[in-house]
């Protein structure tokens, strides 16, 4: 915890000559798995007053268009590992209800493949499809994309017309398999076994449809024994058949060292780096030709250390896990892992914050009741809607602290992002909790000339949240006080804040 009160400082230039590349709109992404109530009495709840025909809530559909989802990863997740997708198509009074070993749940089926491609139709979101390589393989993973994405004429095409659904979905992205180098995982693999099944589902999926876009499985997590050699050897099997290796990466506050929880940041930028210098130590073995693209399609804050598998409900249906109320230091956490995936937009160029609704998510529902935005839902609507554009370099130098677990770091974590030719938006974290942060910005070289806003998402109290019984209680407000003068701006950023400052050169 800092304890000096004097000011803290920070500076840095902004200016569009220096990038670092296009935002793939990929990068806004989620996740909706079979997962406690992500799905039944989240995103699909029939019987609720606001529900629609098909079953999916209006208020959390609405909701979704507001956060500014572009992509989403469904079904799972560990869930997906022991999946049989044929059990969630055909007339929903005929599915089988399910063990869920993965996370000890029944499941119905009533929500399969066209309920979601429903859900990303009305939501306006791409879908992102995770398969089986778990318990199951090759050749059924070539049959989902068959049933998907063929036109018609086959079995399996035809099977899709006859469920009523006559034009293909063409979904174009699909992860193969989750987490397969984790023991945790039903089908769990080696590298090598891993390796040789991915490549072998990627060659018959192409063969069925060459426009895909593929991820392979990278490690779990970077704290995997395996991490690095994993992808290493997966890549050595799959470089040529793939797009993308995936990332996944969970943080938490450790016993109220809060510094540390505000600096997570700095792993994920190292785990960023690790695996880029792997895919491309690969693509150098092999002497190959194309990049491999970086997937982070797992990434949140989580309290896995509050979670006792002993208290928690088995086999029932839908039940409460994982339901994390964040708090408003949390939420800028969220904003620092944002600024880190638009500062490697050039190889992280699809992500998704893991989950959607109730399950560590930014979107929170009660059965038959109130769906409200948590403290997270902020930070990423803001990137979604201004962070779209090129990302440009700045190197911010500012006021320095200790943290036990990264060592010296700087208070001023942030990204600048040329959102149109006239206006630019600096998302800006002030990691001190004691002090506000002094931000001097030189951007004479943007044309800027005035300050469109400053919002800001703080809190006199850090562990303040939004319930359903305070579903407001915390909000971005806007500030006063920034000012450009002469081409330089000058704003305060007030203690443990997340900050969206906008500036243009019209007039």
């Amino acid at each position: 915890m800092s304890t000096h009160l004097d000011r803290a400082e920070a500076k840095l230039t902004v200016d569009p000559a220096f990038e670092i590349g296009e935002v793939n709109p990929r990068l806004f992404g989620s996740f909706v798995e079979h997962l406690g109530r992500c799905v039944y009495t989240g995103v699909h709840e029939p019987d609720h007053p606001a529900a629609r025909a098909d079953g999916l809530r209006q208020d959390v559909l609405d909701l979704v268009r507001e956060l500014g989802v572009t992509l989403i990863r469904y079904p799972g997740g560990n869930f997906v590992s022991g999946y049989r997708w044929e059990d969630g198509v055909g007339p929903v009074a005929e599915r089988p209800r399910r063990l869920d070993p993965a996370w000890c749940s029944i499941e119905t089926n009533e929500f399969g493949l066209h309920e979601f491609m429903r859900f990303t139709e009305v939501a306006g979101v791409e879908p992102m499809m995770a398969l089986n390589l778990g318990t199951r393989g090759p050749q059924e993973a070539r049959e989902l994309l068959e049933y998907c994405n063929h036109p018609g004429g086959t079995a399996w095409s035809e099977l899709r017309r006859s469920h009523g659904v006559d034009k293909p979905h063409g979904i174009r992205l699909w992860c193969l398999g989750n987490e397969l180098d984790g023991p945790w995982q039903m089908g769990h693999k080696t590298a090598d076994e891993y390796g040789r099944v991915a490549a072998e589902a990627a060659r018959v999926m192409r063969m069925t449809d060459p426009d895909v876009r593929l991820v392979a499985c990278g490690s779990s997590n970077s704290s995997m024994p395996t991490f690095a050699a994993w992808e290493g050897t997966v890549l050595e099997h799959t470089y040529e058949h793939v797009d993308y290796i995936s990332l996944h990466a969970y943080y938490e506050e450790i016993d109220g060292d809060v510094d540390s929880f505000l600096a997570v940041a700095e792993d994920m930028e190292h785990f960023i780096d690790s695996v880029v210098a792997t895919c491309d130590h690969v693509r150098a073995k092999l002497r190959g030709k194309k990049r491999i693209e970086l997937s982070f399609d797992e990434w949140n804050v989580w309290y896995r250390r509050l979670r006792d598998r002993a208290t928690e409900p088995d086999w029932e249906i839908g039940p409460r896990l994982l339901e994390d109320n964040y708090t408003v230091t949390d939420a800028v956490v969220v904003g620092s892992l944002l600024v880190t995936l638009l500062r490697h937009c050039d190889r992280v160029t699809a992500a998704c914050l893991a989950q959607l609704v109730n399950v560590i998510a930014p979107i929170m529902t009660e059965p038959g009741g109130l769906a409200w935005r948590q403290t997270s839902f902020y930070p990423f609507s803001d990137a979604a809607r201004h962070g779209r554009g090129r990302v440009l370099r700045i190197e911010p130098h500012s006021t320095r602290h200790q943290t036990a677990d990264y060592g010296e770091v700087n208070l001023l974590h942030s990204v600048a992002v040329q959102e149109d030719e006239d206006t630019i938006t600096l998302f800006a974290v002030n990691r001190d909790t004691d002090r506000p942060l002094d931000l001097v910005a030189d951007v004479r070289a943007t044309g800027a000339v005035r300050v469109l806003e400053h919002r800001v998402l703080a809190d006199a109290d850090r562990h303040a949240r939004n319930t359903a019984q305070q579903p407001d209680r915390v909000q971005p407000r806007q500030h006063t006080g920034a000012t450009i003068d002469s081409g330089v701006l000058a704003a305060e950023l007030p203690p443990l804040s997340w900050n969206v400052l906008r500036v243009t050169a019209a007039s």
